[in-house]
């Protein structure tokens, strides 16, 4: 195994003690992962070169390294030195890894999925395909391989601790599973497929699994007759093979796995290999490119251009939660020729037929709110940001756009042409900020930062076309293979409608609804509405239809009900684990969403010492401070002196937080806001991101660090 292959899997450790807020106070942290001189000399380099304001020393004391930070000159004396997410990020990452910040959309997914583990299901995405003839299972896997090794998207892993982003990996294996016909059946494949989690720390994230189908007439060779078997066999010329290619919605959108799929046909195609070397452009350089805008347009037009806080958002009436749980998927279809009607009307007025799909949806959301005379309502729109201004991001595979809201006014008393054209300009408007994220529009136009700007998202999507010279050297070796599908879970919102072509020009509607806001009943009752609209749409060449006469159209379907989750206070719990000895210190182990399920019960299994464990609960972290009830919190509670007991001065336990990843952080905040009256300053302890064993490995360095400076 090389050094870049060992420090990937390496969970880092620091330990500090917060001495306060006292002006030009240093923050000094011991680093004690497996770190020789010089992984430790890395590490402190990337500090300096990340954080250019402070001054960053390295200092090796009995085998213990120490780096400082301090601010030089005249600031020093200004403000303590902040533990900001950056920089514990750069504190606890791999010295031999390069990293990228993940987009503000890629942050919005990635947070769902590791602060929800349970819903696992919920963040993958998946994209199926036949395959029909002769296939190679070592030349498809070689394929896949080499791709990985070209893109370093597929050798990208994601990190939590602080601020999020984007581990690069300089190797990744490809996973790639062949089932026989009679071993599982391509429903029950689906379902497996999507219960299985990624380990989002770890580098590998797209998996491939393929089905045998029966084969075809006159196929031969082992697929054709051999019964279910441990080892793959090449398929007869005929057999068709099912297809399944899975990976975090986090890591790319739909558009990046369907050119993923065309390069591995130009890998398979040249013996498993793909031609040339490692791809640029890639999420490096869009990175970059991200770097360079100029925000103060962006940031102009959004001040005006965010959803108001009234606008009508939900595609139902405000109802109670339902009965159930998880995604629900439901599609329907306008046959090619109601399609070419849509599109000819829609033409007609100077909009495309993605226009009248919005004017429709802001016309079921204006009849959700229920309000008389004019009102706004907001929605998303998803830009890929594959039309970027720069060269080659059309085939960049990655998540380079973001899903922005769209605001109009819906005016029952406005030709429904008017309202048309209002969605053209608007969706037309945000062509030029494809970049920028929700967290932007919040900060920008004045709304709180967990505040969810809309509760519905429409995607129109368009699928890059194989290239006719690939598809005829395909047919050459006698290959069939059709357009990827996608079978997507994603509830990141309550409803996310998805609109695109099918091979014979059919319109197909795709809505993906949260169960547990809207039943599936009332999902399906509000696209039927939806396509009822489309349907009798072209029927209206008069431009003084009003809105009113066409939501009339809808008289006899009732408006669904929808609940709206909103996010509740934040709070905290706290539970003893163990007794411990009561003149020893006490360790606080802080839960926050993110923590590695599992470690802090490893720990407990493996840590012999005296001291009393106790556990803090926190319902949310997101970078906020904890809440303000944590600093009324008394040395009782803690477990740090009995009620009504005075401590005699030297006697004073101490207390010693540790946070696994995201927790670390918060752990930091609480320590340093709240002393607690101990003898001595609190000691932090924070970890990076792993599996729940190499957390609680790091958990473990840091508490012998600390007992050793104890005796």
């Amino acid at each position: 195994m090389s050094s870049h292959d060992a420090q990937a899997g390496t969970v880092l450790t620091v330990v500090h003690e917060p001495d306060g807020a006292a002006p030009g106070s240093a923050l000094v942290f011991e680093l004690c992962g497996p770190l020789g001189t010089a992984q430790a000399e890395a590490v402190a380099a990337r500090i300096a070169t990340r954080h250019r304001a402070y001054r960053v020393a390295l200092e090796e004391r009995a085998g213990r390294y120490l780096v400082r930070l301090s601010r030089p000159g005249a600031a020093a004396g200004r403000e303590p030195v902040p533990l900001t997410a950056e920089l514990l990020a750069d504190l606890l990452q791999p010295p031999c890894l390069g990293t990228v910040p993940v987009t503000g959309h890629q942050r919005e997914l990635l947070l769902a999925a590791v602060n929800r583990p349970g819903a696992a299901g919920r963040h993958i995405e998946q994209l199926h395909w036949s395959w029909t003839g002769p296939l190679d299972p070592g030349r498809f896997t070689a394929a896949w391989q080499s791709v990985t090794d070209r893109e370093v998207v597929l050798r990208a892993s994601f990190d939590w601790t602080g601020a999020p982003r984007l581990v690069l990996h300089e190797r990744a294996a490809v996973e790639v599973v062949h089932h026989r016909r009679t071993t599982v059946s391509w429903n029950d494949l689906l379902r497996r497929d999507r219960a299985r989690q990624f380990a989002l720390h770890r580098p590998g994230l797209l998996r491939l699994t393929l089905l045998d189908g029966p084969p075809g007439p006159g196929a031969t060779g082992p697929a054709a007759t051999a019964p279910a078997a441990t080892g793959p066999a090449a398929t007869g010329p005929a057999a068709a093979t099912r297809i399944l290619l899975s990976y975090p919605h986090a890591l790319l959108d739909e558009r990046g796995a369907q050119l993923l799929v065309r390069e591995f046909y130009r890998a398979y195609l040249a013996d498993g290999v793909v031609p040339g070397g490692e791809r640029r452009p890639d999420i490096r350089d869009h990175v970059e490119w991200l770097r360079g805008q100029d925000t103060d347009a962006a940031r102009r037009f959004w001040a005006t251009a965010a959803p108001p806080a009234h606008a009508a958002v939900s595609p139902g009436r405000p109802g109670g939660r339902t009965r159930t749980t998880g995604p629900g998927r439901i599609q329907r279809r306008l046959r090619p020729h109601q399609t070419a009607r849509l599109r000819s009307w829609a033409a007609a007025w100077g909009a495309g037929e993605s226009s009248a799909l919005h004017a429709v949806w802001a016309l079921l959301l204006y009849r959700a709110a229920g309000v008389p005379g004019p009102a706004p309502v907001s929605f998303g729109v998803h830009l890929s940001g594959r039309d970027l201004m720069l060269r080659g991001a059309a085939d960049i595979p990655g998540l380079l756009g973001n899903p922005l809201p769209v605001t109009v006014t819906v005016d029952p008393t406005a030709p429904l042409v008017d309202l048309l054209r209002q969605v053209r300009d608007a969706a037309l408007d945000l062509n030029a900020y494809p970049w920028v994220s929700g967290d932007l529009i919040r900060e920008w136009s004045g709304r709180d930062p967990g505040d969810r700007l809309t509760d519905t998202l429409v995607r129109f999507d368009t699928r890059p076309e194989l290239p006719q010279a690939l598809r005829l050297e395909l047919d050459a070796q006698g290959i069939r293979v059709d357009v990827p599908q996608s079978v997507s879970s994603d509830t990141s919102l309550p409803v996310t409608l998805v609109a695109r072509h099918d091979s014979q020009g059919g319109l197909t509607l795709t809505a993906t609804h949260d169960r547990a806001g809207l039943s599936d009943a009332d999902a399906s009752a509000t696209l039927a509405q939806c396509m009822h609209l489309l349907r009798l749409l072209p029927g209206h060449h008069d431009e003084r239809v009003t809105v009113a006469q066409v939501l009339d159209l809808l008289r006899a379907g009732e408006v669904p009900p929808a609940a709206r989750q909103e996010p509740g206070p934040r709070g905290f719990a706290l539970a003893v684990l163990r007794a411990g000895d009561p003149r020893a210190d006490v360790i606080g182990l802080v839960e926050v969403p993110g923590v590695p399920p599992g470690a802090y019960d490893l720990l407990l299994s493996e840590y012999d010492g005296p001291e009393r464990i106790v556990s803090l609960a926190l319902d949310d972290a997101g970078g906020l401070p904890p809440p303000p009830g944590l600093r009324e919190l008394g040395l009782s509670e803690l477990g740090l002196s009995e009620p009504g007991m005075r401590q005699a001065p030297g006697t004073g336990r101490r207390l010693v937080l540790c946070g696994c990843g995201p927790a670390g952080r918060t752990a930091y905040e609480i320590a340093r806001d709240a002393p607690y009256g101990t003898d001595g300053p609190t000691t932090v302890i924070m970890t990076g991101t792993g599996d729940a064993a190499g957390s609680a490995r790091a958990l473990l360095r840091g508490l012998e660090s600390v007992r050793a400076r104890s005796v």
